[in-house]
């Protein structure tokens, strides 16, 4: 692989070819700089990137792996941070103007992970308003015209564009599957409480998770060995043992994995184009698939949702509603004005649907299934940049904080990514790597 090429290297690839000398970090730092220099004009994913602050880092870390210090399993390697996720050493602006200019004291408990990893903190990936819905200003890498989703738009959109291998973004409702199914990437949803969230804007203690993206499940695996970790100013988080996450990912199945395949009460609202897609997915999985119809009605799932994520929201969001709301986006005004007036019964039951829930798909994995088969999205990324498009396919599996992944399998007739989700049972991602890395192996042989 030549110079100019070697943005297009994968995380593991790129950390193996530096710790072995045959590529050092200033390299491959300087080619992904070089290719934000080429593209990010148009896909304008970034919000903050100092061009010599990423070299001085990977000079650093080459200065150290000649040095004959321990280096982590990121060493060199160049990763995006989504602009909610503080940095003692950029700003955290979180999408809007009421902080702009924030300058964090600490990083997040996940930029302490990866610093220790060895990972260069590439920039700012732009987010939506205070990660929820309002656009920012990033497109879509494969046409500049569609939206890239949200609300890690600028997370999703910098890993498909090869500006980096490796970006974090978060979820609460879609905000990681979703933009991954529309940019062509992969994008983990892992199980609530996995990693911790210290240090992140926090909109929903509930629904709040870390996302991450990468351009293959292999390196999906490798960052999330580096961040799955405790940390007790996470009150979600806990401990746990280590899991070889990587090894997992890519090792062969005990036995072919068996899918259901969830449609929804919400099938019928999918774009025919995407609905053609996943049947033709469905047909040449054969007898490895099976269609599944769940009980709770999904606009049952979406009210929960709502209610908890609603109150939450306004109780997060209160000291910019109280001090600057002038400032919020007519639609973010709106949502807390909805959460403040969710009624505290309503929002309890809400919470207490939501163990019954884990409980009744736990049983389904239990007995039957390595995981669940359904839409990331109703469509290929929408055209326009006045939305994000609807995250309702990636609400459930959002509640009830199991993990969810964008496997980027198919297009549209429009030549835009197309998204098939795979949702495991909580805290088995690692098997859930391994059966999307199954799955994307068979989809290519058919």
């Amino acid at each position: 692989m030549g110079q100019k090429d070697l943005h297009l290297l994968g995380a593991g690839d790129a950390a193996e070819m530096i710790r072995d000398g045959a590529v050092t970090s200033t390299e491959l730092v300087q080619a992904c700089l070089e290719r934000v220099r080429e593209v990010d004009g148009q896909v304008q994913a970034w919000t903050f990137l100092d061009p010599e602050y990423a070299l001085s880092q990977a000079r650093a870390a080459d200065e150290a792996r000649t040095s004959g210090r321990p280096i982590g399993a990121l060493h060199g390697v160049p990763v995006g941070l989504k602009d909610i996720i503080d940095t003692a050493d950029m700003p955290t602006e979180n999408g809007s103007v009421l902080h702009a200019g924030r300058r964090p004291s600490s990083d997040a408990s996940v930029v302490s992970r990866l610093r220790a990893a060895g990972a260069v903190i590439m920039g700012k990936t732009v987010t939506t308003e205070f990660a929820t819905r309002t656009p920012g200003k990033t497109r879509n890498p494969h046409n500049s015209g569609h939206t890239p989703g949200g609300s890690s738009s600028g997370s999703a959109a910098a890993v498909a564009a090869a500006m980096v291998p490796l970006a974090l973004g978060s979820q609460t409702t879609g905000s990681t599957v979703r933009p991954a199914s529309y940019c062509g990437v992969y994008g983990l949803k892992p199980t609530h409480g996995l990693i911790p969230r210290h240090g992140m804007f926090q909109l929903s203690r509930t629904l709040d998770h870390v996302g991450l993206f990468a351009r293959s499940v292999e390196d999906v695996a490798i960052l999330l060995e580096v961040l799955a970790s405790h940390d007790a100013r996470d009150p979600d988080s806990r401990p746990r043992a280590r899991i070889p996450y990587r090894a997992i990912a890519v090792a062969e199945p005990p036995r072919v994995p068996r899918l259901a395949f969830v449609k929804t009460s919400m099938w019928d609202q999918v774009d025919a184009d995407a609905r053609g897609a996943f049947s033709e997915l469905v047909q040449r999985l054969g007898d490895r698939v099976e269609a599944l119809e769940l009980g709770t009605p999904a606009d049952g799932i979406l009210a929960w949702q709502r209610a908890i994520g609603g109150a939450e929201i306004a109780i997060n969001l209160r000291r910019e509603w109280e001090h600057g709301r002038d400032k919020l986006s007519a639609a973010l005004r709106a949502r807390i004005e909805h959460g403040r007036g969710v009624l505290a019964l309503d929002y309890l039951e809400a919470l207490a649907r939501v163990p019954r829930l884990v409980a009744s798909l736990t049983e389904l994995f239990d007995q039957r299934y390595d995981a669940i088969l359904t839409p990331a999205a109703f469509d290929t990324a929408p055209k326009g940049l006045e939305s994000t498009g609807d995250p309702a396919f990636c609400a459930l599996w959002t509640l009830c904080g199991m993990p969810a992944l964008n496997v980027p399998l198919m297009r549209g007739a429009n030549g835009l990514p197309l998204g098939a989700q795979l949702v495991g049972a909580r805290d088995q991602d690692a098997q859930l790597l391994r059966t999307a890395r199954w799955l994307a192996d068979v989809s290519s042989k058919a």
